[in-house]
């Protein structure tokens, strides 16, 4: 009977394991540094919305103030109507 170490598929078994518990461990690490580089995607993100949101409430102020000139010339006019 021979030992187990000199068998050859108990050899190739035990490299293969090895092999793929390295991998695993590998890349598993590797996705944690990648979360972890992740971490200012959030404020990343906000700062965004926030440019976008000033951006569209600019262009609604300049569409509210235009609208509104245009309401208080045309109320002017029609008050100096009803006063001739």
């Amino acid at each position: 009977m021979s030992s187990p170490q000199a068998d050859p598929s108990l050899r190739l078994y035990v490299l293969a394991s090895s092999a793929w518990v390295t991998t695993r461990h590998r890349v598993a690490s590797g996705r944690a540094r990648r979360r972890a580089d992740d971490r200012g995607e959030g404020v990343i993100s906000a700062a965004i919305v926030v440019l976008i949101m000033a951006a569209i409430g600019a262009l609604m102020w300049t569409a509210f103030r235009g609208m509104w000139e245009d309401i208080e010339s045309d109320t002017n006019d029609r008050i100096e109507e009803v006063g001739n």
